[in-house]
């Protein structure tokens, strides 16, 4: 899986692109078809940065999600929690509705057919 990191209108430091990487990195075990996932870090209004996280997956559209804190790691926090939920909503559509076959169906109690004459 590649976890791309990238910053505009300024920089991160090798630390705070180690802990991205890490933190983006678990979203794998919500869904095993992660391809890769880009993270946008924007500077513009440095009292407030902006994080924007694109997961990309097999055979589905892309995921994104963003958020925006005081800090990079509280924004980052925000952003993939709303991609580990689209994940799961996903992950629930595909395997949550699936119907039962025949042979698990249980069979209902029938009532004897009682013929009353009046």
């Amino acid at each position: 899986m590649q976890v791309n990191v990238s910053a505009r209108h300024g920089s991160l430091s090798g630390h705070d692109q180690e802990v991205i990487r890490e933190k983006t990195e678990k979203v794998r075990r919500l869904y095993d078809r992660v391809n890769a996932i880009e993270v946008t870090v924007d500077f513009q209004r440095q009292e407030e940065p902006h994080v924007e996280i694109n997961v990309s997956a097999e055979h589905s559209h892309d995921f994104i999600a963003s958020a925006k804190a005081t800090t990079v790691i509280a924004a980052l926090d925000g952003a993939i929690q709303k991609v580990e939920q689209q994940l799961r909503k996903h992950k629930e559509k595909l395997t949550g509705h699936k119907s039962t076959s025949v042979k698990h169906i249980t069979p209902e109690p029938v009532d004897e057919y009682i013929d009353e004459e009046e």
